[in-house]
């Protein structure tokens, strides 16, 4: 019998996936890897794997190597896709990737199998993470198998497949979007969110954020004290980097921090509407940043900002396991060594603001800063500096002028 490793979520896809693969002839043994996610019950989701015909079910805890190891060095890269979107989703799918291929080796397993659709951004992110890994991988992906989409050529037939079976899962015919979580932020998309003229906001039933409109009408205020551009401590205290994610989720999410609605460009060429909330990882973004413009020179700054929506991309579309990223990680922890400080930050309906910050690598200079006199900064100096800027522009305007 042909064996495979299902990357298995307990949802929609996953679960009818499962039951198809069985009737496709395939031993199939489902591993969870537990990532933190907030809405769902991981022993209740490998019971029903169990009960849908799994050969062996298991739980994988890899929520801290998601943040310690994936997200904060994308934080430190202070990497958003399309400028606004956090990588949330696209930060775990090489990790999954991972965890299931070790499962696989250590149960023999001859395949890799997930439910990612042919038309979205994760089928790239899962093979292309597991065929750097295992360049020999046979990974099914039964959402580019015609005979799979012919038996259910939309989310009616697979409720409809899961209610025959009597397989419980939470999306039904009335509220028929779908949503990835895990600790880093909850993505919600497809269904009544694909029509744009539907308010994503109030439509999604958002499990880690109340609305800023919601939120407490009294200010919040928190300290965060990073070593190498890594947050290390929450109001003073020592704490893992599992543990920040998910107190910031709670005090960002009680005060309405962290939810988009965007319309993005997948890797595969299409535009698609995603409706997200990262309480956590929005005010450690927040916070990172304020540390950086005291311990960042300017030149650093800039490289770094410029090659940013790069990693960004390259997470976005599953270019993890590659020499470029790896070459762009060791880069990034190079030019972080001086980032270290504390910042009090106060959140306030969905705002973060800065109160106060501090670093012992701060590069300014009150005295060379200030308008008042003082410092050692010689405004005299200015004029030779601004003289010698201006050259190629009074030499231009001399044989090209322009009107005005």
């Amino acid at each position: 019998m042909k064996s495979c490793v299902l990357a298995y979520s307990g949802g929609l896809d996953t679960s009818v996936i499962l039951g198809w693969l069985i009737e496709e002839g395939y031993e199939v043994h489902a591993v969870y890897v537990d990532l933190g996610q907030p809405c769902e019950d991981p022993p209740a989701i490998l019971a029903k794997a169990e009960q849908c015909g799994a050969a062996t079910a298991r739980i994988v805890d890899a929520r801290e190597e998601l943040c310690r190891d994936f997200a904060f060095p994308v934080l430190q890269w202070q990497a958003k896709y399309e400028d606004i979107y956090l990588l949330g989703t696209s930060i775990a799918r090489p990790l999954i990737s991972k965890v299931c291929l070790q499962a696989a080796r250590e149960l023999g397993a001859s395949a890799f199998a997930h439910g990612a659709t042919g038309k979205g951004n994760d089928q790239c992110r899962f093979q292309l993470a597991a065929e750097a890994l295992d360049p020999d991988v046979t990974v099914v992906a039964p959402w580019r198998i015609e005979r799979f989409r012919t038996q259910f050529p939309g989310r009616s037939e697979m409720i409809a497949y899961c209610q025959e079976k009597g397989i419980p899962v939470k999306a039904s015919s009335e509220k028929p979007y779908s949503s990835d979580e895990n600790c880093l932020h909850i993505s919600y998309e497809a269904g009544r969110l694909e029509d744009l003229e539907v308010d994503g906001l109030k439509l999604v039933d958002f499990g880690m954020t109340v609305a800023p409109q919601d939120a407490p009408d009294s200010e919040e205020r928190l300290s965060l004290s990073f070593e190498a551009g890594i947050p290390v401590k929450l109001n003073g205290e020592s704490l893992s980097p599992l543990q920040i994610v998910t107190k910031l989720n709670e005090l960002g999410g009680r005060n309405g921090v962290g939810r988009i609605d965007i319309v993005e460009n997948r890797f595969v060429g299409m535009k698609s509407r995603g409706v997200y909330e990262a309480p956590g990882m929005t005010i450690l973004y927040a916070a990172h940043r304020y540390i950086e413009q005291l311990a960042l020179d300017r030149d650093l700054t800039h490289l770094r900002d410029r090659l940013a929506p790069e990693v960004a991309e390259m997470v976005y579309y599953g270019f993890w396991y590659t020499a470029k990223m790896d070459a762009l990680l060791a880069f990034i922890r190079e030019a972080q060594q001086q980032v270290t400080g504390e910042v009090e930050i106060s959140l306030y309906k969905g705002n973060i603001l800065p109160r106060s910050r501090r670093s012992p690598y701060s590069l300014y200079d009150e005295g060379t800063a200030s308008m008042e006199g003082g410092g050692s900064y010689n405004q005299t100096d200015a004029e030779g500096f601004i003289t010698i800027q201006g050259l190629p522009l009074r030499v231009r305007g001399k044989v090209v002028p322009r009107e005005y």
